[in-house]
């Protein structure tokens, strides 16, 4: 049996499109009967019912193994996806190696407090994180060199672009030669038109900034990995205006690289420390810029952790079970014994062991 493997590119209803690792060079038949030779390098596949069963869901960036494809129909079937070495959350893209956000310093001018939310849930999913500045040919020098040096300060090297005069494309294509980046952003800061310089020919569709509203309309629908020229893969994701935070409070730190280059330097002398302002011999705590961004996204995080742990305890006393619809539906989980249903072959051998007293 002819196994392959490929990576998934994008879902669609309950169907996969999936790159494969090498493509083939077919001697097909035409609908005359005519001999032809053809390139295949993707296929259209469905999953095995065994993945279903197991409650196995695919989706884009999977590594995935394909069974007996039907070169002529371009048809082929998953059978299995290999382990995962992350998975975003939203967008829902696995096996990421860099994020790659993307911010306008102009039309819509650049937001300190959105892009520091933005860079902390980068950061919060421990991949690599590229930020780009596009739109550099509508500032000056000197609003570019204040910029730098601020972000500087933040711990980014951000890489600057122009998507109307392209100035940068090529060394920022250089970053992306390997693995799969994702893009992500405001809507309207250039993300679909840098795409499509970085690969010609796509044509994904580029929305306008409103003047009324200051920011773009979203022109991405759904996640879809595209092949870079020189290597790689690239995913194109909705905008998001807040994108929300899932970190807890121990772990928040760790998303500003100013906080984790002073715990480098030196520890904090409580093992608990959250940095707030009154807990003493805190190394965090201090006048860095992002410092009160930080006191705000903390609140944000104990809600998280609190909402995290009433989930566990809901799910403690909640089980779902499967319909004879195919549907899910959730039931009370029955703690205590006595409200249990004795088995039959339980009551059987209540029986038996009754007449044998007897």
């Amino acid at each position: 049996m002819l196994a392959l493997m490929g990576t998934v590119l994008a879902v669609q209803a309950n169907f996969y499109r999936v790159m494969l690792d090498q493509a083939f060079c077919l001697e097909l038949l035409d609908e005359s009967g005519q001999p032809f030779s053809q390139m295949v390098n993707e296929l259209l596949c469905t999953r095995r019912a065994r993945l279903k069963k197991i409650g196995q869901n695919i989706c884009v960036g999977d590594r995935v193994t394909i069974e007996e494809p039907d070169w002529q129909g371009g048809r082929g079937a998953i059978s299995e996806v290999a382990a995962r070495r992350n998975l975003l959350d939203r967008p829902t893209v696995a096996n990421v190696d860099r994020i790659l956000l993307v911010f306008s310093l102009a039309e819509p001018s650049l937001d300190p407090h959105q892009l520091s939310r933005f860079l902390v849930k980068a950061e919060s999913t421990q991949v690599e994180v590229l930020l780009c500045l596009n739109k550099r040919d509508l500032v000056s020098d000197q609003v570019w060199e204040q910029w730098y040096e601020r972000l500087k300060e933040w711990g980014y090297n951000a890489i600057t672009i122009s998507t109307y005069t392209q100035q940068g494309i090529n060394q920022l294509a250089q970053y992306l030669q390997t693995g799969v980046t994702v893009v992500a952003g405001l809507s309207g800061v250039g993300k679909s038109s840098l795409i499509n310089l970085l690969i010609p020919n796509l044509q994904v569709r580029v929305g306008e900034v409103s003047q009324r509203l200051g920011h773009g309309r979203h022109t991405t629908r759904h996640v879809e990995l595209f092949a870079l020229p020189a290597g790689g893969y690239l995913a194109d994701t909705p905008g998001f205006m807040q994108p929300n935070l899932t970190v807890t409070p121990p772990d928040l730190a760790d998303c500003f690289p100013e906080a984790r280059q002073k715990l480098m330097e030196n520890i904090c002398h409580f093992h608990n420390c959250l940095h707030r302002r009154d807990e003493p011999d805190c190394v965090v705590r201090g006048e860095w810029e992002r410092y009160e961004h930080y006191l705000a996204y903390l609140e944000e995080a104990v809600i998280y952790q609190q909402k995290l742990k009433n989930t566990a305890n809901a799910d403690a006393s909640i089980k779902v079970k499967d319909t004879s619809d195919g549907k899910q539906q959730q039931e009370p989980r029955l703690l205590k014994k006595r409200y249990r249903r004795e088995s039959r072959r339980s009551e059987h051998q209540n029986l038996e062991t009754d007449d044998d007293e007897t």
